[in-house]
């Protein structure tokens, strides 16, 4: 079997998008030029929006077993508590806040369900020469692209040329691939020399809070971790490359922190500088980059490792549907709406290291009283704690989304563009779920359909073209009925889709019949009354699935 799709890179954007391709019946394959998976617990921090990611491919209960709830931020300047967030107040998501969790685990479960969905990585297996070729016959059966790429490929095993017809690029900051392309990366390099270590932390706080202690000489933060504590801080370059020792932390722990703390057993440090860079295009012909590969992130919020697990889960779904016969126009989405995603990213963490660095007194003094104020009047946590979510991002202007015949009969409670509500569900037939969330968890293209019978018939007939297409492993058809239907009518038992009740408030609508299309991410991508119905459809996959999908193991 010759795979569609070659990924480079098997960090965690990779496997995420690796993981997605297999899960929805499109084989791929998976290069790295590390010996193996990661050791190096860069990234620390999961928000809502990467664990709806990782939930969708069966992985975010493993990792939360094992990562440490958040519990707040506070900021301190001259010794004193000046401002502080509390986490774990999001709602309608499973995951409410933040957890800490080292990157190596949540590598080691995405290449863990990797491996259960029949996909491998070849380890030590480097890219050295990317060519984009332009035209040629049409590769219809991967999707109808007139392009293909050709790459070499070096191993143990002496070097190897491949053509495919699609590939990901989820190969780092020094990305090959987008320098081979031609694709520059725009941005500044923050002219101080950061420092980490992870180890155990005497006399710290009890509670989970990332503590920011900004002083004169520059910051210090300290994020608790499930077996210890993370310090990080900034200074001057000192033509210094080797890792920061212990006894330099420690010095600079007691320069600028509260006191009373010692840093001991220390099992990983780095000294780094930080960028703030996007690459202007995420895509080149039949080429898609993701993750550190089109923008990099200051620490600060822990953006960098979920912006690129959002990534890989975009790219995945959408290149896998363009495999399976949909339009390859959706793939123009992917940069229209991951590239102000990223943007808004990149440009939250390099505002928050600034803010951290600032040394003028006049301007240290603005920036402890504004924070004073946004936190005294819970500015602080109703506006930033959403931004590092990432959970409701809008996607209405994206040329993935389109109203179509009868959309007005839809409630405006679904938002064209913009990730479906909760809603309270009685299942009927075939499903469990409680609520629309959990019924989209299991990461489907969906279509809803809402109403008494005539919504019940049109679910049938949906089901019935789905299932001819072969597409019916990636895509559900969900009919929901009011909480009372009306008399006489039972509800359908109908094969090759699911019926469930409201069992809380009506989302409300016309009272006629209507139609939406829930993408795999769980954003509503169409809205119809039932004339729209077939249009709908075929903004869906068309092909029967090139593996057999592997469903998640859910507690």
């Amino acid at each position: 079997m010759t795979a569609p799709v070659l990924v480079v890179g098997a960090g965690p954007t990779g496997l995420t998008a690796a993981c997605v391709l297999w899960d929805l019946g499109v084989p791929c394959r998976v290069v790295d030029r590390r010996p193996g998976p990661g050791i190096a617990p860069k990234g620390l921090v999961l928000w809502s929006g990467a664990l709806e990611c990782l939930d969708r491919l069966g992985v975010a209960e493993k990792i939360r077993e094992v990562a440490l709830p958040l519990a707040g931020a506070s900021y301190w300047s001259k010794g004193r508590r000046i401002a502080g967030a509390r986490f774990g107040g999001l709602t309608g998501t499973a995951f409410p806040g933040p957890l800490c969790v080292p990157q190596p685990v949540t590598e080691q479960a995405l290449h863990a369900r990797l491996t259960e969905l029949g996909g491998t990585v070849e380890w030590e297996t480097e890219a050295t020469a990317v060519t984009v070729n332009r035209g040629g016959p049409a590769q219809s059966v991967s999707g109808g692209s007139a392009q293909s790429v050709t790459l070499t490929l070096r191993s143990a095993r002496g070097e190897e040329t491949v053509t495919v017809p699609w590939l990901i690029a989820a190969d780092g900051a020094r990305s090959l691939v987008r320098d081979s392309v031609g694709i520059p990366f725009e941005g500044h390099t923050f002219d101080r020399m950061f420092l980490i270590g992870d180890g155990r932390l005497e006399g710290a706080a009890a509670e989970a809070e990332v503590q920011h202690h900004i002083t004169p000489d520059g910051v210090l933060v300290i994020v608790p971790q499930p077996d210890g504590h993370r310090v990080f801080f900034d200074m001057e370059p000192d033509g210094q490359t080797d890792p920061p020792t212990e006894e330099l932390l420690q010095r600079l722990l007691h320069e600028r922190g509260p006191g009373g703390l010692r840093l001991h057993g220390t099992w990983w440090s780095s000294r780094f500088r930080v960028h703030a860079k996007v690459a202007p295009r995420f895509r080149e012909g039949p080429v898609l980059l993701a993750g550190d590969a089109v923008h990099a992130h200051t620490t600060a919020g822990g953006q960098g490792l979920n912006t690129g697990i959002q990534d890989g889960y975009d790219l995945g779904w959408k290149l896998a549907s363009v495999v399976r016969g949909a339009d390859p126009a959706l793939l123009d989405s992917y940069e229209a709406e991951r590239r102000p995603a990223s943007v808004r990213a990149v440009a939250n963490g390099d505002q928050q290291t600034r803010m951290w660095l600032l040394r003028s007194p006049a301007a240290r003094l603005l920036r402890d009283t504004v924070m004073r104020l946004l936190s005294a009047t819970g500015l602080l946590e109703k506006k930033a704690i959403p931004l590092l979510a990432q959970l409701d991002l809008d996607h209405s202007g994206s040329p993935a989304v389109a109203d179509l015949d009868g959309a007005p009969a839809v409630p405006g409670i679904l938002r064209l563009g913009r990730r479906a509500p909760d809603l309270a569900l009685a299942p009927v037939h075939g499903t469990t779920a409680v609520s629309l969330h959990a019924y989209l968890s299991a990461g489907r293209h969906t279509v809803l359909l809402h109403g008494d019978q005539a919504a019940g018939e049109l679910a049938a007939r949906a089901a019935a073209i789905v299932a001819e297409r072969g597409a019916g492993d990636a895509v559900r058809v969900l009919w929901i009925r009011p909480a009372d239907p009306a008399p006489g009518q039972l509800p359908r038992d109908g094969a090759g889709f699911a019926v469930a009740r409201e069992a809380g408030a009506a989302p409300g609508g016309s009272g006629s019949p209507w139609c939406a299309y829930l993408r795999p991410d769980g954003v509503v991508a169409a809205r119809s009354g039932p004339a729209g119905l077939d249009a709908l459809l075929d903004r869906l996959p068309s092909r029967p699935p090139r593996v057999t999908p592997v469903p998640a193991v859910r507690p």
